[in-house]
């Protein structure tokens, strides 16, 4: 269900690193305690994200929660299509849906996030 070449965060973030390019998006634990989602809030392209500070929220049935930056950089795309359809969140966490691309800024931070093995302990998965 977590995808191995994944990196986590205790806040239920995922990122994929390809070079130096971070795709970031919410964890199947996530939209699952979050229930069926109904809104998403990002950045703009160009925005400068920092390390574990929050960069957008996600708004479901049954709360709103901001959504923490596995890693720091520039937000160099947005997944346009969460705006009319913010449900693929619920769908497919680990695929379509994920959120924004980030210019990567410090790759040493990359070793400090959880596993896919980690972090299914971590939710017991």
């Amino acid at each position: 269900m977590y995808p191995e070449n994944y990196s986590y965060t205790k806040e239920h973030e995922w990122v994929l690193v390809d070079g130096d390019t971070g795709t970031i998006g919410i964890t199947d634990h996530a939209q699952s305690e979050l229930g069926d989602i109904v809104y998403v809030d990002l950045p703009k392209v160009g925005t400068a994200i920092a390390q574990h500070t929050t960069f957008g929220s996600v708004e479901s049935v049954k709360a709103v929660s901001d959504i923490y930056s596995p890693v720091s950089g520039e937000i160099i795309a947005i997944n346009e299509s969460l705006s009319t359809a913010p449900e693929k969140l619920n769908s497919d966490p680990h695929g379509d849906a994920w959120l924004v691309k980030v210019k990567l800024k410090d790759l040493s931070e990359i070793p400090g996030l959880m596993s896919a093995a980690d972090y299914k302990k971590y939710v017991g998965a």
